[in-house]
């Protein structure tokens, strides 16, 4: 299935994963529309982009606002949604609560409003692609809301392919992946990170958006799969 001339709306489209998925659709001659929170890296993201990108600013929390985004989005192909902030990791005892519960605000409940709105505009043949992780199998201390999170998404994403049939629904689950969302650490602290955690891959590297990326693209156009997790974590899961 060819993503030409094909309209692909990426919720957290202005940076990392989700940027790279709106410039890997704009080469395939799709034409991307970004959809952020902070106004100024839309207008970023869509200068980036080639010409007929289009960028939104708009809180994915905030229902009201989602449902007029899409008003004004019309009809469109594929739903991308990628929007999320850096989890915070930490013991149980540890954690806060209220903090816990907005990153499932915009993780879960942001992807749960975008295709509330969006799955009616969506044409025939069309899909949407949620995000997830590869904490969901395989935890590690201190990753309990990232783990329930990515779980949370592997749940919504098989029960709206049954509901949202014939649109096809499908989750990515990256492993780890050089993006801004580690913008907080120190360069030296975060390259060194990026080296240890690669170091235990099978394939000896962390991954990269624009490989991700790829696989967001696959899905849209594959038009036989729905329901499914494809994993792309380096062979994270297996060691």
């Amino acid at each position: 299935m060819s993503l030409m001339a094909k309209r692909v709306v990426v919720i957290g489209g202005t940076s990392g994963i989700g940027l790279a998925v709106a410039e890997a659709a704009a080469r395939a001659g799709a034409q991307p529309v970004v959809v952020s929170r902070d106004p100024a890296r839309v207008d970023a993201a869509v200068a980036s982009l080639p010409a007929g990108a289009e960028g939104f600013a708009v809180d994915v929390t905030d229902e009201a606002a989602v449902q007029r985004l899409f008003g004004r989005i019309g009809s469109f192909d594929h739903l991308v949604f990628t929007a999320g902030e850096t989890l915070q990791l930490g013991a149980l005892a540890e954690m806060s609560l209220a903090a816990a519960r907005q990153f499932f605000e915009t993780r879960y409940w942001g992807a749960v409003t975008a295709a509330k709105y969006g799955a009616p505009l969506i044409r025939p043949g069309g899909s949407i692609v949620f995000s997830s992780g590869a904490a969901g199998a395989r935890p590690q201390p201190g990753w309990a809301l990232g783990a329930s999170i990515c779980t949370a998404m592997e749940g919504l994403t098989r029960a709206l392919a049954v509901e949202l049939a014939p649109i096809r629904v499908n989750l990515v689950t990256p492993g780890f992946v050089r993006t801004p969302l580690w913008r907080n650490i120190p360069e030296a602290d975060r390259e060194a990170m990026y080296a240890a955690a690669g170091a235990r891959l099978p394939v000896g590297r962390v991954g990269e958006a624009a490989e991700v990326a790829e696989t967001y693209l696959f899905l849209m156009r594959q038009g036989f799969a729905t329901g499914q997790s494809v994993v792309v974590d380096g062979g994270g899961v297996l060691v």
